[in-house]
């Protein structure tokens, strides 16, 4: 037998043997993923955190967010997008890992602004003006602080609640329930429990449609 035929023939077939593996190594560390989150359900639907949509909607994206990060901020409009598409059936709710140097006082101003009802004023704010106070992927709070200066919030309430034990209670499980699902980055998202198989737009509307036609 022809020897190069051979070593290409032995080539061919440790590349598939290779490109197998990498698939079932892959699919292996998907359904841990998947198995991992079930049995975080608590982790993810903690009663605390700010939503949009009907409660009552079947389908529910939990988002960890951190708002310095400039991922979030794009992929923010196109979950509200998402969300506007399907206002019976999808629900999102938001939860807080400050990866960014200097986000931890922004996460917690977030949360003080919850107890006003402005949450979604302040991060919306926050997240248009997000070039203003995170320079070069550090946060700047005073930056950040007069942008929510110019939002309609009370200031004086919203400083003396983010020390508060109710917010430094919220800011403390979202860190913990992050760790317990081995969120180490942001935005990371969660579909009915289910994580994403790989990153990005496409494959977070291909896994909510499948939520929408699993359970409608």
């Amino acid at each position: 037998m022809n020897r190069k035929f051979v070593f290409t023939a032995a080539a061919a077939l440790l590349l598939i043997a290779f490109a197998v593996a990498a698939i079932v190594y892959t699919n292996n560390k998907h359904r841990e993923a998947e198995r991992s989150a079930a049995s975080q359900q608590a982790g993810l639907n903690r009663a605390y955190a700010p939503m949009l949509g009907k409660p009552e909607a079947k389908v529910h994206i939990v988002e960890f967010l951190d708002p310095a990060c400039e991922t979030c901020r794009a992929f923010y409009p196109e979950l509200k997008r998402m969300l506007k598409a399907e206002p019976d059936r999808l629900r999102l709710s938001l939860r807080h890992v400050p990866l960014h140097q200097g986000s931890a006082e922004v996460v917690a101003v977030l949360e003080a602004a919850k107890l006003q009802g402005k949450y979604w004023v302040v991060l919306e704010g926050l997240l248009a003006a997000q070039e203003q106070w995170v320079i070069r992927h550090v946060v700047q709070p005073a930056q950040a602080w007069r942008v929510v200066e110019g939002l309609d919030v009370d200031l004086k309430r919203l400083e003396a609640d983010m020390m508060s034990p109710a917010v430094m209670k919220n800011v403390e499980q979202d860190r913990q329930d992050a760790a317990a699902l081995k969120v180490t980055k942001t935005p990371e998202y969660f579909v009915n429990g289910r994580p994403l198989p790989r990153f990005g737009l496409d494959q977070l509307e291909q896994l909510v449609a499948e939520e929408l036609r699993r359970s409608y």
